[in-house]
């Protein structure tokens, strides 16, 4: 069960928990040759063009298109993936080169070549989305072509990152027939050269892959098709799982029922796997809203939030209490926000308020999104309004949109605080940092901190060993920290559930978090 001592301090160590799935073989109506297994999430892609998605549209293209580099299950370090190698040239860490594998070639046929690769990174800059992936590429000065298959990347500074940029879906390798050099493409169709290819998808509903026999890459696919259908609630996948509609939850699973299947799991012949991940959550203050944009309602609400409550009262203790940016288990964690607040109170937050000349009570609107996190999300803002409304200081409006038009607001400035959940890009502290700051970032809330971009981040990126910046990641946590701008709430696990005739789940989930779909197969397939 996740019974834990919510009182430890926050470097405590985490609570295990042993869901091992049991062995054996057990009877299928169908082979992993025969049938599709599917899948089901409620990680429903926004887009399905790489140029536009920073988000969890990234799990679908994971499986459909192909990077110059990726993880093999297990692996802590990036390898070839449609590149057959990849280095830094120079000592400096500004010239990376690429020289692609033989022969490859999209799903339709189209020769992959370097010069679509330079196609694929160009167009996510001219293309510039707000709040998409072009964040990611801020060091890259301009992109060469040697030849049929080496690509070199020249980058205005050091960056031992960039590496594991190359891993994350929106880098994936586009036709340049079918992808429009300065648009998105618009008829609802992917061409990619990854493991499987898209043979139908019903927006918000299902994704049908079948095998991409033109894949030439690391993935060993165990499997011949994946159906991802895409639900609302977890209470809806649950059922779907128990009347064996679906073979797979990944993604999405609320707290009450990832209790229940851990509590029930053998008698209902069912198999849940916990993997510690850096999944966190946390607010975000919109500076353009009047109130958000102050820093002692920024504070006084850091100063109110009962993160442990939060996690026990509404998570069940399925999450942990995080108070930074940077999760457990990178270099640099730290706990900024425990060290600096303390324990909640209202009486050192009505003294933030008034300090800043603030008498009146705070209205604050919090916007979330209903159908992107899983159904706890709900009741955890009504958590967090009813701890504000407590303290007698706040007035909170709670307002939700499903995950598409939630991103366009935010994408547009139109919430004061909103919510979001992050699931790395790259295993690097990095990546807790850089996303939210400038003024071209993955939240579309312009935020200048110069000292973090200027110095600190140019500092840690041309550091090789990446053990060794811990002194600049400490002191960007501390400005996040001091301006409150982004509020850590919880760390989570990602958990994936399946009926127990269900193999390979124990290499499923990549160090982004994402699921690669060619581990999965029936048992009766070994």
């Amino acid at each position: 069960m996740f019974i834990r001592n919510r009182y430890l301090p926050p470097l405590a160590a985490l609570a295990s928990i042993s869901l091992v799935a049991g062995c054996g073989v057990f009877s299928s109506d169908a082979s992993g040759d025969e049938a599709p297994l599917v899948v089901g999430t409620t990680s429903a892609p926004a887009t399905l063009d790489p140029a536009a998605s920073w988000d969890n549209s990234w799990e679908l293209f994971r499986n459909v298109y192909q990077t110059l580099l990726n993880y093999s299950p297990g692996a802590a370090e990036p390898e070839p993936d449609a590149a057959e190698s990849c280095r830094f040239t120079d000592d400096s860490s500004t010239v990376y080169s690429c020289t692609l594998r033989k022969d490859l070639k999209f799903s339709n046929g189209h020769t992959l070549d370097a010069k679509a690769v330079k196609h694929s990174f160009d167009r996510i800059k001219e293309i510039n989305v707000n709040g998409g992936p072009a964040g990611l590429l801020g060091t890259l000065s301009r992109v060469q072509v040697k030849g049929d298959r080496e690509v070199v990347f020249h980058l205005s500074q050091p960056d031992a990152t960039f590496p594991l940029v190359l891993t994350t879906p929106a880098m994936s390798v586009v036709d340049p027939e079918e992808y429009p050099a300065d648009a998105l493409r618009k008829d609802g169709k992917i061409t990619g050269s990854g493991p499987y290819s898209l043979a139908s998808f019903e927006e918000g509903k299902k994704a049908e892959l079948v095998r991409n026999d033109n894949y030439h890459g690391i993935a060993d696919r165990k499997n011949s098709a994946v159906t991802i259908r895409y639900f609302q609630q977890s209470d809806e996948m649950v059922k779907a799982l128990k009347d064996k509609q679906i073979a797979v939850i990944y993604r999405g699973l609320g707290a009450s029922d990832t209790v229940n299947l851990e509590t029930n799991q053998k008698a209902e012949k069912l198999q849940l796997v916990a993997n510690p991940t850096t999944e966190i959550s946390y607010l975000v203050f919109n500076p353009s809203d009047p109130w958000a944009a102050k820093p002692a309602v920024r504070k006084a609400v850091a100063q109110v939030i009962d993160r442990p409550a939060l996690a026990h009262n509404v998570y069940k203790d399925t999450v942990e209490p995080l108070y930074s940016m940077v999760p457990r288990g990178l270099v640099g964690h730290t706990t900024g926000f425990f060290d600096d607040y303390g324990a909640p109170s209202v009486s050192k937050a009505k003294q933030i308020l008034t300090e800043a000349g603030i008498t009146e009570t705070v209205p604050l609107q919090l916007w979330y999104t209903s159908d992107r996190y899983g159904s706890t999300t709900k009741p955890a803002f009504e958590e967090l309004k009813r701890q504000l409304e407590a303290s007698d200081l706040f007035k909170v409006t709670l307002k939700s949109r499903p995950w598409k038009n939630y991103v366009e607001g935010y994408q547009k400035g139109e919430y004061p605080v909103f919510g979001r959940g992050w699931f790395p890009d790259f295993n690097d502290a990095d990546n807790f940092i850089a996303p939210f700051v400038g003024e071209q970032n993955a939240l579309g809330t312009p935020y200048e901190a110069p000292e973090i971009t200027g110095k600190l981040l140019p500092e840690s990126r041309a550091e090789s060993d990446r053990a060794a910046v811990g002194k600049q990641i400490e002191e960007a946590q501390q400005i996040l920290v001091d301006d409150a701008r982004l509020l850590p709430l919880w760390q989570g696990k990602q958990y994936v559930a399946a009926n127990e005739e269900i193999a390979g789940l124990e290499k499923v989930i990549d160090p982004a978090t994402m699921m690669v779909m060619w581990e999965l197969y029936w048992k009766t397939s070994w």
